[in-house]
């Protein structure tokens, strides 16, 4: 393994334009020609989805063309998100198993690679670790069959806050097709290092987010996760230490790269694309990787 063999993904907030997490709509202003386009042209080699903006896409577009404009660019990894409130009760689950059903229905149709989910997201105190742990097995055993992962993002804005938290859900699960996100982001402002991800079994390190962080929070943390991130390398984290411990755990997918800035999403998609691409390639020439 090398350099040469790292390909990123541009999860959905750093090409999308000027949106952002509970916007109005979420839906980029870009058309998905457009923007996988570009991405293929820069070298990415995966992107990532939020479900109306992909349900916007697909109205745009229909299925098969959909196909083809990933395939046409380049794009070979497809991922989506964001699944919240699947072990709730009453109204939320309800709304919650309908969002996933139609998840698995565009992950069928489009070979999507990962479903990305949050766990107790804005609840406070202890996670209900027994609902949780009952409703993730059925959404994986549910995505299992169509060659999807479901990963589970530990936010520090939710009650599944940590590795070891998120890691508690799995814990003799039985599971094939479940684990964690690791965000770097997400490990800085939750208080954790590279040695809290060297924790994660290989087999539950399903998926990666690089992106940096300020030196402070600015406005609390979703505030400053949704308006405040920035490109690799150009804050606060030591983007190469928790990538060396990723890379060290045995980690060998696509990267996403997910920029959540209010100065980046305002950048023409073209220098948007190049400059995520460029500043996150930049912290791989310093990885030690493995021999094989």
């Amino acid at each position: 393994m090398n350099i040469k063999d790292i390909e990123l993904c541009a999860s959905y907030w750093t090409v999308s334009g000027a949106v952002y997490p509970g916007a109005p709509s979420e839906i980029s202003p870009f058309p998905l020609k457009d923007r996988a386009e570009i991405a293929g042209r820069v070298g990415w080699r995966g992107m990532g989805f939020v479900l109306d903006d992909m349900n916007a896409s697909i109205a745009q577009y229909g299925l098969p063309t959909v196909r083809n404009i990933f395939s046409d660019n380049g794009i070979r990894h497809v991922e989506l998100e964001f699944l919240v409130d699947w072990h709730l009760d009453g109204e939320k689950r309800r709304a919650s198993d309908a969002t996933y059903d139609r998840l698995l229905d565009v992950g069928a149709e489009l070979g999507i690679k990962k479903i990305k989910i949050g766990g107790g997201v804005f609840e406070e105190g202890e996670p209900d670790v027994s609902a949780m742990r009952s409703a993730l097995a059925t959404i994986c055993e549910r995505a299992a069959p169509l060659g999807i992962d479901i990963v589970i993002e530990f936010l520090p804005f939710a009650s599944i806050n940590s590795i070891d938290r998120g890691l508690a859900l799995f814990e003799g699960l039985g599971t094939t097709n479940g684990g964690l996100l690791v965000d770097t982001w997400h490990v800085e402002r939750g208080g954790m290092t590279a040695d809290d991800i060297r924790k994660i079994p290989r087999d539950l390190l399903r998926a990666v987010e690089l992106d940096d962080a300020g030196p402070e929070v600015l406005g609390g943390l979703f505030n400053d996760s949704t308006h405040y991130r920035r490109l690799c390398g150009e804050g606060s984290i030591d983007i190469v230490s928790q990538i060396q411990a990723i890379v060290d755990v045995g980690y060998r997918g696509y990267w996403g790269v997910e920029v959540i800035s209010a100065y980046h999403r305002h950048l023409p998609l073209d220098i948007a694309a190049q400059r995520a691409f460029d500043a996150t390639m930049q912290q791989f020439r310093s990885i030690d990787f493995p021999s094989n």
